[in-house]
């Protein structure tokens, strides 16, 4: 079963862009990678750019087979090609309406995140990564933000 997440910047003007992603959504896979790999936000405005995504990884990559399915492979040359280009439904499945949304308020961003079905959200706020859930977490705010590197000092601690 997918977990749902929204990956988010916020513009100079104040406004939110906001991806869907499908998969891994929690904070030991999106919340580590986004840290490790996104942390420039200029590599994060390419990512969310890019619209919606299918799963994240540490690399954006480029246009790619959706699945081995697709590229008719094995699951082993698929991965051996493409595991850390990240899979977006607009430029790898050709899917259209995948372009990113735009908040102009954080109670606008909730709301997207939400309707979405997300359970986690990510947004880089003035160079800095915060999270929540849209449902209370253990050491996350509902519908509010605390710092990911927080969040995933906590979660280090726990497990």
């Amino acid at each position: 079963m997918a977990t749902r997440s929204t990956i988010a910047l916020e513009f100079a003007d104040g406004t939110i862009g906001q991806v869907y992603c499908h998969w891994d959504g929690y904070l030991s896979h999106n919340g580590k990678m986004l840290m490790e790999y996104y942390s420039n936000p200029f590599v994060l405005r390419d990512l969310i750019d890019l619209g919606s995504l299918s799963s994240l990884h540490p690399q954006i990559g480029t246009k790619h087979p959706f699945s081995m399915f697709e590229a008719n492979m094995t699951q082993d040359e698929y991965a051996n090609l493409y595991r850390d280009m990240t899979t977006f439904y607009g430029r790898d499945r050709g899917e259209t309406g995948t372009e990113f949304q735009v908040a102009h308020t954080f109670e606008e961003f909730f709301e997207q995140a939400d309707g979405c079905g997300a359970e986690f959200y990510y947004v880089m706020k003035d160079g800095v990564w915060y999270t929540g859930a849209i449902y209370e977490v253990d050491g996350l705010v509902a519908k509010g933000l605390v710092p990911l590197a927080a969040a995933l000092e906590t979660l280090q601690v726990e497990g």
